[in-house]
């Protein structure tokens, strides 16, 4: 039974503090970002090296060269790969992108060679998702890439609005990708959200435990 399971709490931070702070007060995942006012870009690598050194449950780091859309230039591709190797050289549990097409759908090709590229670190797929046009398309391209996880609020502002919707991609999914449910989830609404969307097993936010 799924309610058996573990229920990971990510956090979302930009800051050593705010990361010290979601291991203490219950976070069992950290998604490590700068710039969370432009929606996260790749943190700086000397921050990410000290919680390395610093906390105990596992960090996946964005990798985001830049604001914006998701249509990325060869050059910011190869920044990106960049970045993996050296977050896989440091040990890193795991990256956070996302790519699409300029005609906003999945770019299943690229990711899935970043995907390889970042192997064995676990690979999430973040909220470009819910940009592209018809996301159950979306879900069954992001599965022919790989990724092991898919952060996503159902194309919506909130995981409430979108429930309906998020226990469907759960539902279609198998668990491959797993589903991460985010979108304005705090330590206060989060009870009511795991009673609407009973199959998840994830969810994401800035507020997710309290102490941030």
């Amino acid at each position: 039974m799924n309610n058996q399971q573990t229920v990971v709490l990510e956090a979302c931070v930009e800051t050593y503090e705010q990361a010290v702070a979601a291991e203490k007060y219950g976070a069992g995942r950290i998604e490590l970002c700068d710039r969370l006012d432009l929606g996260g870009i790749t943190p700086p690598v000397e921050l990410t090296k000290a919680l390395f050194k610093t906390l105990k449950i596992p960090i996946m780091v964005m990798v985001r060269p830049r604001d914006g859309n998701f249509v990325y230039s060869d050059a910011e591709i190869k920044s990106m790969q960049m970045d993996i190797e050296l977050l896989k050289d440091m040990g890193c549990h795991g990256v956070v992108l996302g790519l699409l097409t300029s005609s906003g759908e999945i770019d299943i090709e690229r990711t899935r060679e970043l995907v390889d590229l970042a192997r064995p670190m676990q690979v999430t797929f973040h909220k470009a998702f819910d940009e592209c046009p018809d996301l159950y398309k979306a879900l069954e391209d992001l599965k022919k890439t790989g990724v092991d996880r898919l952060l996503t609020s159902g194309g919506k502002a909130t995981a409430l609005e979108a429930s309906e919707l998020l226990k469907q991609l759960i539902e279609k999914s198998g668990g491959k990708p797993q589903l991460i449910v985010a979108g304005k989830v705090t330590h206060q609404n989060l009870q009511e959200i795991k009673g609407m969307i009973p199959r998840a097993l994830a969810f994401h936010g800035r507020k997710i435990v309290c102490g941030l």
